[in-house]
């Protein structure tokens, strides 16, 4: 399943619809600043433990896009849901002044 890349107006669009945001930082990092309702599942234990299958639509994002873009392909065949990576992360996120949780 492919994988598109989004801003995070339309990430924050997708979420208000329904969509789940997956953090695929670290829980240290996830604990010290995170996007309300992500879920935490780190792309150093993602392929063991993926995403609910049941899910219908998910955004992966990590802090700047770096992590998400290298990760791309894997992350991809990690769900069989609509598959989004929000571009700039979480910062992208901050960026555009939605709420974040710290810490």
């Amino acid at each position: 399943m492919s994988i598109r890349h989004i801003d995070a107006r339309e990430a924050k669009r997708l979420v208000d619809g329904g969509a789940i945001l997956i953090d695929v930082r670290e829980p240290g990092e996830h604990a010290d600043e995170s996007i309300p309702g992500a879920r935490n599942h780190p792309l150093s234990a993602i392929t063991q433990s993926p995403p609910d299958p049941a899910l219908q639509t998910v955004i992966y994002h990590c802090k700047s896009g770096g992590r998400t873009r290298m990760a791309s392909s894997a992350l991809s065949r990690c769900s069989s849901a609509d598959s989004y990576i929000m571009d700039g992360g979480i910062e992208a996120w901050k960026a555009a002044g939605y709420p974040v949780r710290r810490g």
